[in-house]
C-alpha cells in the first residue's frame, strides 16, 4: 500500500451483510439457472413456467428489494420456456443467453464472496 493513500476504514455490518448474502444468493442463482438449463423439455418448461410466476409476483410486490431478484426469475423463466420449444431460432438463442446468465450471476457471487471475506479481515 502506498504511503499516500488515505486508508479506508473497514465495511460497516450492514454492507458486510449484504455482500455475504449477495454472495450466496449470486451463486445459488448461478447454480440454480444451469440446473434449469440443463432439465429436459416437459420439467424444464414445467420449472421456467414456475420461475416466470415467481418472477411476476416479485415485481408486483410493493418492496423495491424485490424488483431486481423478480427480473432475474422472470427473465430466466422465459428464456428457459422459449428454450424448450420448438422455435428453431430461439431455442439456442434463448439456451445461450441462460447460460451467460448463470454465469453472470455465479461471477457476481463470486466477487461478493471476495469483497465479503476482504472485508471481515479488515474487521479483525
Amino acid at each position: 500500500m502506498n504511503e499516500l493513500e488515505p486508508r479506508k476504514s473497514p465495511p460497516s455490518l450492514k454492507e458486510l451483510n449484504k455482500q455475504g448474502v449477495n454472495a450466496v444468493f449470486g451463486v445459488g442463482g448461478g447454480i440454480a439457472l444451469w440446473a434449469l438449463g440443463s432439465l429436459p423439455p416437459l420439467p424444464g418448461m414445467i420449472l421456467g413456467g414456475a420461475a416466470l410466476v415467481v418472477g411476476v409476483g416479485s415485481l408486483l410486490s410493493k418492496d423495491p428489494d424485490d424488483k431486481k431478484p423478480g427480473t432475474i426469475a422472470l427473465t430466466a423463466g422465459i428464456l428457459s420456456f422459449i428454450a424448450r420449444s420448438g422455435i428453431p431460432l430461439l431455442k439456442p438463442i434463448s439456451g445461450t443467453l441462460l447460460g451467460l446468465g448463470a454465469l453472470g450471476l455465479v461471477s457476481f457471487g463470486v466477487w461478493n464472496a471476495i469483497k465479503f471475506f476482504k472485508g471481515l479481515k479488515a474487521k479483525k
